[in-house]
């Protein structure tokens, strides 16, 4: 975050949601046209990039230097990263995963879900394994390149990372009119499925805004652990039920690490720096 900077929070939000929610919403349109069935991409991946594209236009166009070069540092300096951080960085979604299943069974779910999915919870005209890793680095280049330090500029990182949270789930909504989407997919499966789906993003967005700020804000970190959350929910054949059970571990997870890491979630060190 930069001192010198006053950022916009409400004005960045603003223009990436209008943006995405038009390209999306037109892009649901084409997807359901027939012998259209790629042409919608045309659309759906400008509305990923949305967030990014904004995030550069609004920190260039700033004049400020500083914000120029703390962007680029945060993008390309991997001894942002701390080793000590790395065990958890990799093993925690893996785990929450794991232990959603294992919780699933006296529940009535299938131990076949430990096996490895045989293929990808969604389709398209794009390789699905391509989206997850497009849907990764365009949106953390944009959520921590400027959104997130729009937010923590005027809020404690804990309220920063739930407010955060809520834009990110509602950014999605448009997916679940898109032919094909996970989101669409689910939503016709069982409505409570998809309710599960954005309320699980939540606590997701501050888990990875927690990741972020232990690794000095680091772009690459932000971008790596959300391809491994993305990854981890694609990896075994774990049923939406599951899915269900693991939103409650992983609203569990977030809070003991708040509770174990109060001084940074509930610090307004920065906020005293940005008034000054």
């Amino acid at each position: 975050m930069i001192s010198n900077y006053k950022y916009k929070p409400l004005f960045y939000f603003s223009i990436t949601f209008l943006v995405t929610y038009t390209l999306w919403l037109a892009g649901a349109y084409v997807s359901f046209q027939d012998g259209r069935n790629g042409l919608y991409t045309l659309l759906m991946l400008p509305g990923l990039m949305a967030p990014f594209l904004i995030s550069l236009i609004i920190i260039f166009a700033s004049k400020n230097s500083d914000l120029k070069k703390d962007f680029v540092n945060r993008l390309i300096n991997l001894r942002l990263i701390r080793p000590k951080v790395l065990p958890v960085f990799f093993l925690i979604m893996p785990l929450t995963v794991l232990a959603s299943i294992f919780l699933s069974l006296p529940l009535g779910g299938s131990i076949s879900q430990f096996q490895l999915s045989e293929g990808f919870s969604f389709s398209g005209f794009i390789p699905a394994l391509a989206i997850l890793v497009l849907a990764a680095g365009f949106e953390e280049l944009g959520w921590r390149g400027y959104a997130f330090d729009s937010l923590q500029s005027r809020y404690t990182y804990l309220k920063a990372s739930i407010i955060f949270g809520i834009l990110w789930s509602l950014w999605h909504f448009p997916l679940i009119f898109v032919n094909n989407s996970y989101q669409y997919e689910i939503f016709h499966e069982n409505i409570w499925y998809g309710v599960n789906f954005f309320v699980s993003i939540i606590p997701m967005g501050v888990l990875i805004s927690w990741i972020c700020i232990k690794n000095g804000k680091s772009v690459i970190a932000a971008i790596l652990f959300h391809f491994i959350v993305n990854i981890s929910q694609e990896a075994l054949n774990m049923s939406q039920t599951t899915k269900c059970i693991e939103t409650v571990v992983l609203i569990a997870v977030v809070a003991v690490i708040i509770a174990s890491d109060k001084k940074m979630f509930f610090s307004k060190e920065h906020l005293a720096a940005e008034a000054n």
